[in-house]
């Protein structure tokens, strides 16, 4: 059955996370990507955690694996002219080149968009960077927590009297791939069309700043900062995360008054029920508030008051672990984690595609390549290079 992005070709010279991940998910809808790295200044995110096995190596890291899997590899010291040669003509085959090095750094290796669309116009190209590729802050160099900094997200999160907390991880880094592949895809629209191809810079930190936009627009309305307000809500109360006897926590939210009074009935606390029978009067105790369900919660089991409260209309959920969210029984049903065979470490787990499509289904067909696993493939194959061409590569360390 077909996909529907085959006969699509892709040069990924991005690396980590945000520009990775634009490269998988046109992989798992069957375009050919041709992820472009160095052994020699090892990327990024081959270093990071977890590993498989829990050993640390270049060729364990589980959060590669993923954002990197149904993707060719090949191995370019793009230092070296000879290298840089190679990648160019890579751009020439390609329809689409992803990238995420520092604003200048492709303009300086003459791989830039205006030097690889002089000879393939239909080019579409996308940079990925913290602040985008022009203006006085361009050149910051950083990860998705320095996004996330900038994009107001760490001073927004937390608790007022702590220090800011910020969202777990490089929070950008997984927000500006879904703005970048959406362009993306118009831009192969248009082409269609056109014939011609586009050049698409993404700004991890105004993707960032996009989800706040409710924030922004009051203080564009009001004056008003957001302020750090932990689990708390504006317009619910209780709204929390509370402990319970098995170590774990369950999510509750509170509607309205009518689901305050049924937990009320159900945390068998009928005074509590009048008490706080009005929004304004839990909003202005939540502490309080949030110390009674707390108290309550903590003698039972997480998975029993899930049960129990979502049964009686009540939002409720366990916060889901590591293990509970490998097991869980609707994420399964829906495949979302895939098995796939590797070469070194014989069964490897990542991501399904994000998107069910009827007609044209996605899927991951295999495990993100070692380094420079599809080298003679790629040259020999997609660039019609001969075995003599490829061994003077080699030897020049152009292939490293």
């Amino acid at each position: 059955m077909s996909k529907p992005l085959d006969g699509v070709k892709v040069l990924d010279m991005s690396w980590v996370v945000a520009g990775p991940l634009v490269g998988r998910a046109l992989a798992d809808a069957g375009a050919t990507v041709v992820r472009v790295e160095s052994g020699t200044k090892v990327e990024t995110a081959r270093l990071m955690p977890p590993f498989e096995g829990g050993v640390a190596g270049h060729e364990n890291s589980a959060l590669y694996g993923n954002v990197n899997a149904g993707k060719l590899g090949v191995s370019l010291d793009l230092r070296l002219p000879a290298a840089r040669a190679v990648a160019r003509s890579l751009a020439d085959w390609a329809d689409i080149v992803l990238e995420s090095y520092a604003p200048g750094r492709m303009k300086k290796w003459g791989l830039d968009y205006e030097s690889l669309s002089a000879t393939n116009p239909g080019l579409i190209m996308v940079s990925s960077s913290i602040n985008g590729q022009d203006g006085p802050y361009s050149g910051l160099a950083g990860y998705g927590n320095v996004g996330a900094a900038l994009s107001g997200f760490q001073s927004a999160v937390g608790w007022e009297d702590r220090l800011p907390l910020g969202p777990f991880g490089p929070y950008t880094d997984y927000v500006a791939p879904r703005f970048g592949l959406a362009a993306l895809l118009a831009a192969l629209l248009e082409r269609e069309q056109s014939g011609v191809g586009a050049y698409i810079d993404i700004s991890q930190v105004e993707c960032g700043a996009y989800l706040q936009s409710p924030y922004l627009a009051q203080y564009s309305a009001e004056g008003t900062v957001v302020a750090r307000r932990g689990n708390s809500d504006a317009a619910f109360a209780p709204n929390g995360v509370y402990p319970c006897v098995d170590g774990r926590f369950v999510a509750i939210t509170v509607g309205d008054d009518d689901q305050w009074r049924m937990l009320a009935t159900v945390m068998n606390l009928p005074d509590a029920s009048t008490d706080f029978r009005t929004l304004d009067v839990r909003l202005r105790r939540s502490e309080e508030l949030d110390d009674l369900v707390a108290g309550w919660t903590v003698r039972h089991r997480s998975q029993d008051l899930e049960d129990l409260l979502q049964r009686v209309g009540i939002a409720a959920h366990v916060s889901a672990d590591s293990r509970s969210f490998s097991e869980d029984t609707q994420l399964r049903h829906r495949g979302h984690l895939v098995e796939l065979d590797h070469p070194l470490h014989g069964r490897v787990t990542v991501e399904a595609p994000r998107y069910q499509l009827s007609d044209t289904p996605l899927s991951v067909d295999r495990a993100a390549p070692v380094c420079g696993q599809d080298n003679t493939y790629v040259l020999s194959d997609i660039l019609g290079l001969t075995a003599e061409q490829i061994e003077t590569l080699e030897s020049e360390g152009a292939l490293a």
